[in-house]
């Protein structure tokens, strides 16, 4: 049973983490290219994509914890430490998700959308739009994509430090 929870556990980490971390990644330079073009409307679609897939599939990683679970259980390794640290770091990639990465973009994309984002919040003509629970959101600059860029690259340096402890992990079985 554990290499069955194995492989699906892989296979929900290669399906739901490899899009968020690209999709994000990608996302602040097209804010950059939707906030240098305002009359352009193929970065806002670009942005309202890549935010769906950072949405949608951030949701969809629960699987790679449920399985990680199913696989460690399986496995009796659930108390040790190199587990442990990537649970620990994978809780705080979770949160770095839901707290700063896919908030700010919702409200970068709820600026540059035009009259009305892809969830409904309006526009005001002075630029300043209602973004997540009705906040005002003011007009995004560099400074805001920098911020996106740098939220993402802590959000993508964890998930590639779980994936290397996942590999060399201590006890494994490769030798290492």
């Amino acid at each position: 049973m554990s290499k069955l929870f194995l492989t699906l556990h892989v296979l929900a980490a290669i399906v739901a983490v490899g899009p968020v971390t690209v999709a994000a990644s990608m996302f602040p330079k097209v804010l950059r290219e939707a906030l240098a073009a305002p009359d352009d409307a193929r970065p806002v679609t670009t942005l309202r994509t890549l935010h769906r897939i950072s949405r949608v599939y951030g949701g969809l990683g629960i699987a790679v914890v449920a399985f990680g679970f199913a696989t460690a259980s399986s496995m009796d390794v659930l108390a040790s430490p190199w587990l442990i640290t990537s649970i620990g770091l994978t809780f705080l990639a979770a949160l770095i998700l839901l707290l700063l990465v896919l908030p700010r973009q919702e409200t970068a994309l709820a600026a540059v959308a035009g009259p009305e984002s892809p969830d409904g919040d309006a526009r005001a003509a002075d630029g300043t739009a209602t973004g997540p629970e009705g906040a005002v959101a003011v007009r995004p600059d560099a400074r805001t994509s920098a911020q996106l860029a740098m939220y993402t690259g802590v959000f993508n340096v964890l998930w590639a430090t779980v994936t290397i402890l996942m590999i060399v992990r201590p006890g494994s079985t490769t030798g290492a």
